[in-house]
């Protein structure tokens, strides 16, 4: 196994407060046949991990298992599908894992090394555009050694490799129910994990039970878990207000959640629970575009844009100004863009695009999608576009799109300016950086840097204590303030409401944000 010597990031993140309603007490006993319904606002995109870099890991962590996983507190991954795993040399150049005995696929087949190396492996070969292949930049080969045993040979020193194990992007799946150079696309999932999914409608629910055969870390505390998906926040809160769900996750407006905090309402039966999130929100620029690729206008709309007034008019309180792609309580955060640009500044702006020849207002477009970040995200667009035209600059025209569509424009090159959210895969700095560089960028929209990629990068993955990186990621911070490519407007944090007979839930959130469903249960007293 491999340890960090400190991480207080990913403790911060996985330590959560209760800000109102019941106290969530941890309650060891469990009722027979206990069934949880969770409502979000972010379903899959896909159901096939060698395509996923986003909220479909939700699911997925609950559904498959990984080599090595985050249990609720730990500051590092630690075994889940294996009994151990440790780098075999001092140089973090071979990363050797060895299988529990018994592990099975809910179709029966084994789970031994032959399968983890051929779930890995696909991940490189089909090479989802925008899916989680770009993880795996470190890796070399997988070699197998008996029926057991797995080393993971990198072309390169990488002492993020067990968290990048640790993500559901690198689920273990059934060979046989997998294709080797192909997406899995019948809307079925063969896993080991701590549940099967017995049925699931795209954009309705996912009906989970538990897994009889599954050996790893998490303790289920219910039996079966239904979760529903809504297009909108506004029906999932009512669901919950009616008891139709037993707890919500990912999706609630500012409004909602100071309504459910507001000691002054009746009492309602609900309560909701606060992590101090590491999920950020931000602009990419596409340098293709005749208007954005101009770097005077990027420095005018970062020099204009007033995040104070972002966060308080759409956000209420539920998130911060972020002036680093490194948000706070991670190693490394500065506060670049604030130190580069200062406070909101027509007249510089104006300055910036007249010295660069342009005097008439700027004409862009700037996307975002409909679902996937919550029902703030239109408002929120609808104040960067009242900021940047009430600036005299600017003429924007907003536009939108169902995530699928929308990712699949974003990684076409379509759109001039879009907005994006990023949920840690690792709360570790390095993921805050390196996924946005690069010719396989996460965004979809190279980002070539040869200091950071070559040279930043690198030193810190050389580094095991994680904490003694920062002077490589502000410096790869000060290249992003200089490019403008990407501007970080703020850092959110995370809620979930639940029905005051639902325990688990300051359990529920592992350090990379993703629920884990097992530690939710209806309590039996009070």
């Amino acid at each position: 196994m491999f340890y960090r010597a400190s991480l207080q990031a990913a403790a911060t993140l996985a330590s959560l407060s209760l800000l109102a309603g019941c106290g969530l007490l941890s309650d060891s006993s469990s009722e027979t046949n206990q069934q949880i319904s969770v409502g979000t606002t972010s379903s899959p995109s896909t159901l096939d991990p060698a395509a996923a870099w986003d909220g479909s890991w939700e699911l997925m962590r609950n559904v498959f298992q990984t080599l090595v996983s985050f249990p609720t507190g730990s500051t590092s991954p630690e075994p889940d599908a294996a009994k151990e795993c440790r780098f075999t040399d001092a140089t973090s150049m071979a990363y050797r894992c060895t299988l529990r005995s018994g592990l099975k696929f809910s179709n029966g087949e084994k789970v031994d090394a032959e399968a983890v190396k051929y779930s890995i492996d696909r991940i490189a070969k089909i090479k989802v555009k925008g899916g989680p292949a770009g993880l795996l930049g470190s890796l070399d080969r997988v070699e197998t050694k008996g029926d057991d045993t797995v080393v993971f040979h990198l072309s390169k020193a990488d002492a993020t490799f067990p968290f990048i194990l640790a993500t559901p992007a690198m689920s273990l799946v059934a060979p046989g129910d997998y294709p080797a150079d192909s997406v899995r696309e019948d809307g079925k999932v063969t896993g080991s994990g701590p549940y099967v999914l017995d049925s699931y409608e795209p954009g309705k629910k996912a009906e989970l039970t538990r897994n009889s055969g599954y050996k790893g870390f998490a303790d289920r505390k219910n039996d079966a878990v239904t979760i529903r998906y809504f297009d909108d926040s506004a029906p999932m809160v009512e669901a919950l207000k009616k008891k139709e769900i037993d707890a919500t996750y990912r999706g609630l407006t500012a409004e909602e959640v100071i309504g459910l905090e507001d000691d002054k309402k009746e009492d309602n039966g609900l309560q909701i629970v606060e992590s101090v999130g590491a999920d950020i929100r931000f602009l990419v620029f596409n340098p293709k575009d005749p208007a954005a690729g101009k770097l005077a206008v990027r420095q005018a709309i970062a020099q204009v844009v007033d995040r104070d007034a972002l966060v308080a008019k759409v956000y209420q309180g539920t998130a911060e100004p972020l002036y680093s792609m490194v948000p706070k309580g991670i190693a490394g955060h500065a506060t670049s863009f604030f130190d580069s640009f200062g406070d909101p500044d027509v007249a510089k702006a104006r300055e910036t695009l007249s010295e660069a020849g342009i005097t008439e207002p700027v004409e862009m477009t700037f996307w975002y999608t409909t679902d996937r970040y919550g029902s703030s995200t239109a408002p929120e667009f609808a104040e960067l576009k009242r900021q940047l035209e009430a600036s005299g600059l600017f003429r924007i025209t907003l536009k939108s799109a169902p995530w699928k569509s929308f990712q699949e424009g974003f990684n076409k090159g379509d759109y001039p300016v879009f907005g994006r959210g990023w949920f840690p895969d690792f709360p570790d700095p390095d993921n805050f950086i390196a996924p946005f560089v690069g010719q396989d960028s996460v965004t979809g929209t190279p980002y070539l840097s040869s200091e950071i990629t070559q040279e930043l990068l690198p030193s810190s993955r050389r580094e095991s204590d994680r904490g003694a990186v920062s002077d490589q990621f502000k410096r790869a911070q000060e290249i992003l303030v200089k490019d403008v490519r990407l501007l970080p407007l703020w850092q959110g944090k995370l809620y979930v409401a639940a029905g005051e007979d639902i325990g688990g839930g300051e359990r529920a959130l592992d350090p990379q944000t993703v629920m884990q469903m097992w530690e939710l249960y209806r309590k039996t007293s009070w």
